[in-house]
């Protein structure tokens, strides 16, 4: 008798929730557990017709932009505005470095033209930060300065992403799922409707406060309404990723301030309590084992060529302003993968841009570097002590 759905949610959160609390007695963040059980179902996985399932997909994708929205929710424009000139440096130098390393990497190692390469190697210098947030959440750090330098370049690369999806389809008339839906016009005033709509918000926070009255179920539901609102709006875009991001920092300061604890508190048990572990789930079920087996110098190759850019660039641009344990904690925290610039790698792929040994290995690094980055960034804030008060 077949396994359905419901069943094997069962059974996974069961295995989530005994299987977490041994990750904390390591002081790992529990939620990676379901990382683990991903990869465990990748060697071999009897429930392929659940775990490929339009619903699973759905919900995996689903969990990606809750932990964005709690990226967005999390944010502190006012310390983020003192840090917005090093963050936009930042970024552009750090993703550059890495995009630069990458692109020659590509083209002497897989053959591919200079413009291909850099293309691929700038989309998989983009940062995964739905990754970082529940490490930073565990140890308290997503406030400090570190956490939002991180959260900082982690989400203004995401322009970064849209940028790289507009030039393939231009340069190569690629029918991105995205932009088909109405154009480059189209998308354009999507990406620019994003932008206003959080302009819009910040600028009401005064009428915001008149919400406090209101129950937290009535505010929840309005949280929600707005968080799909800007993810239907991204859609049009390609930037559905950036979308979710926005509508938490939108939310987080049109809210009523006396409500702000209760409304995030109610986001994050139903994004770490049901949709966040499913999606870490589906990171580890896209590991390819058999070609990691085949093809393992190539991957370390990228793993360390990719680690060691982002630490070298990171620590040259920041050791100054954050000093130097948090500057090689901010180049680990950076190397996070599995963003959504996959989605980027998977059209090259389908256009014939790329071949799939190519997008196998740079999936396959994706998902090692979401295994290695958390433990190894949670264990030096542990050995190093780090003050999370910064």
């Amino acid at each position: 008798m077949d396994v359905n759905i419901f069943i094997f949610l069962a059974v996974f959160f069961i295995s989530v929730f005994l299987l977490g609390r041994l990750f904390e007695k390591f002081k790992i963040p529990w939620i990676f557990s379901s990382l683990l059980i991903g990869v465990l179902l990748a060697i071999k996985n009897p429930f392929g017709s659940i775990t490929s399932s339009v619903e699973f997909g759905f919900m995996a994708n689903l969990g990606m932009l809750f932990l964005l929205f709690i990226i967005g929710f999390e944010i502190d424009l006012k310390k983020m505005r003192k840090f917005a000139g090093f963050i936009v440096k930042g970024t552009f130098f750090i993703i550059l470095v890495e995009s630069l390393v990458g692109m020659f990497l590509i083209h002497f190692v897989f053959n591919y033209g200079w413009f291909i390469s850099f293309i691929v190697g700038a989309s998989f210098a983009t940062v995964g930060e739905a990754i970082l947030i529940p490490i930073l959440d565990e140890f308290k750090f997503v406030k400090t300065r570190l956490g939002q330098v991180i959260l900082g370049i982690g989400s203004f690369d995401d322009i970064f992403e849209i940028m790289i999806l507009v030039i393939i389809v231009l340069f190569y008339g690629i029918e991105s799922p995205a932009i088909a839906t109405g154009g480059i016009l189209m998308t354009i005033i999507a990406f620019v409707s994003l932008f206003v709509l959080t302009s819009l918000f910040i600028r009401l926070k005064s009428k915001g406060q008149k919400f406090s009255s209101f129950r937290i179920e009535t505010l929840f539901l309005l949280s929600l309404a707005v968080l799909f609102l800007f993810i239907g709006i991204g859609e049009f875009s390609g930037s559905s990723a950036l979308a979710a991001l926005l509508a938490g920092i939108s939310l987080k300061t049109f809210l009523p301030v006396s409500r702000i604890k209760s409304i995030e508190s109610e986001m994050k048990s139903l994004c770490y309590g049901f949709f966040a572990p499913i999606f870490f789930l589906s990171v580890g079920l896209a590991l390819n084992v058999g070609y990691i087996v085949s093809s393992f110098w190539l991957l370390l190759l990228i793993f360390f060529a990719s680690t060691v850019s982002k630490l070298v660039a990171s620590y040259m641009f920041a050791y100054k302003k954050l000093g130097k344990k948090d500057a090689i904690l901010l180049g680990i925290g950076l190397s996070a993968r599995f963003s959504t610039s996959i989605v980027i790698i998977k059209i090259l792929l389908d256009s014939g841009l790329i071949q799939e040994g190519l997008y196998s290995i740079i999936v396959a690094s994706s998902v090692i570097f979401t295994l290695v980055i958390p433990i190894l960034f949670s264990k030096l804030i542990v050995k190093w002590k780090v003050n999370n008060g910064k």
